[in-house]
C-alpha cells in the first residue's frame, strides 16, 4: 500500500508579502535517513517577495536535482506567468530525467511533479507533467478548483 499527501499552500497577504508552506508525509517504503524535498530551499518551496513564491507535491528527488521552485520563481522573475514558469519547470525535470528506471517505454518520466505558484501581482498557476492534476485558489471572495496545465495526457 502507498502512502502520500504533500499539500502546498503559497500565498500573497493583503500588504503584498508572498509566503508558503509544503508539508510531506514522505515516499512510501523510503530509505531511511532519506531527507525530500519540502524541507530544502529551492527544491520543493522557494520564496521571493519581489517576485512570487512556488511549491510542488510529487517525486521530490526530481526536484531535488533540478533546485525546481527556485526555477519556477526564476522564470516567473523574467517574465513569465505562474502557469509558464510551472510548464517550464516540468520541461526541465522531463530533459533531465534520463535514467531508464524512471522512464516509460516511450522514454516520458514514469512518475508526476506538480508545481503552484502565484507572482507579485496576485497572477497564479500550476502544472503538472502529467494530466489529471487540480488545485484550489481562493481569491479572497471564493474558493475555485481548477484543472492544471500539464504536458503530456495519461
Amino acid at each position: 500500500m502507498q502512502t502520500y499527501g504533500t499539500i502546498n499552500c503559497v500565498a500573497k497577504d493583503l500588504q503584498g508579502n508572498i509566503s508558503g508552506v509544503t508539508t510531506t508525509s514522505g515516499l512510501s517504503y523510503k530509505i531511511p535517513g532519506r531527507v525530500g524535498d519540502s524541507s530544502i530551499i529551492g527544491a520543493g518551496l522557494y520564496i521571493d517577495n519581489e517576485i512570487g513564491g512556488a511549491g510542488s507535491t510529487g517525486r521530490g528527488e526530481a526536484n531535488l536535482t533540478n533546485c525546481s521552485s527556485v526555477m519556477v520563481v526564476e522564470y516567473m522573475g523574467q517574465g513569465k506567468s505562474p502557469e509558464e514558469s510551472c510548464l517550464m519547470a516540468c520541461k526541465r525535470i522531463v530533459e533531465h530525467t534520463i535514467m531508464k528506471r524512471l522512464q516509460k517505454d516511450d522514454g516520458k518520466p514514469n512518475f508526476n511533479v506538480t508545481f503552484y505558484a502565484i507572482n507579485k501581482r496576485g497572477e497564479y498557476g500550476s502544472a503538472s507533467i502529467w494530466s489529471g492534476g487540480k488545485f484550489v485558489i481562493h481569491d479572497g471572495t471564493t474558493n475555485s478548483k481548477l484543472d492544471c496545465a500539464f504536458l503530456y495526457k495519461r
